[in-house]
């Protein structure tokens, strides 16, 4: 199974107007990186960089204004995802840009499915949060020390991390053997229906001697007729 983990950075918040400034991915094959990685800063023409957005990610408009447009890298955009899954923090958000931008040049838009979202998975791993990347990283021992701004590749970097961590696809690899050896890979692990076990033919005989059940009824006893060890007892 081939995933790239993806981010985006944009001139503001609203995809309707605001643009894609700069796409970093990192290409995992059955959960482990391959070495591919994509990066690409993007001139977002006549849109400008929004103060809130410039202090996250400290991209200028001066520093954009020899890039090419979304439509001249559309298409290296296209081939490096081809085939994958498109795995984002938020997905909802960067997918809105991507979409938005294939949209403006009459692209057809990623399908949902084909899109998985690591801030629902930690959410659901780990409901009582914080969720944020940078928690995350602190939660499974990532150093994100040298990540003072935000930034595409930097943050799918640590993403691609992350996101092992939360399959736990490290550990995993490590316990599981290939197709070879008669083993299931983590991938067939993923993708089998487990079926849940049924009740023992005949049940494991008690480990409770008589001397046992004789002092548990004394003091169920001594306990009064409203314990609750009687309403069990019978």
């Amino acid at each position: 199974m081939r995933e790239i983990i993806f981010d985006t950075e944009t001139t503001g918040l609203d995809n309707k107007l605001d643009r894609v400034i700069e796409i970093g991915g990192v290409e995992l094959e059955n959960h482990f990186p391959t070495g591919r990685t994509l990066h690409i800063f993007i001139n977002p023409g006549d849109r400008k960089v929004h103060p809130d957005a410039l202090a996250v990610h400290g991209i200028t408009d001066e520093f954009l204004q020899d890039k090419k447009p979304f439509a001249d890298v559309a298409q290296d955009i296209i081939d490096f995802f081809d085939g994958a899954r498109w795995v984002a923090h938020n997905a909802n958000f960067d997918m809105g840009f991507i979409n938005a931008e294939f949209g403006r040049l009459g692209l057809p838009p990623v399908a949902p499915e084909k899109v998985t979202d690591t801030l629902a998975l930690a959410r659901r791993k780990h409901p009582m949060g914080p969720n944020s990347l940078d928690a995350l990283c602190r939660r499974y021992g990532i150093d994100n020390s040298h990540r003072t701004k935000h930034g595409a590749l930097l943050d799918s970097e640590l993403l691609a991390e992350v996101y092992i961590e939360m399959i736990g696809g490290r550990q995993a690899a490590l316990g599981l053997g290939t197709a070879e050896s008669g083993r299931k890979t983590l991938v067939e692990v993923e993708d089998e229906v487990i079926e849940p076990l049924g009740a023992r033919p005949s049940p494991l005989a008690s480990r409770l001697s008589e001397a046992d059940r004789a002092a548990h009824a004394a003091m169920v006893e001594k306990m009064g007729a409203k314990a609750i060890w009687a309403k069990y007892s019978g």
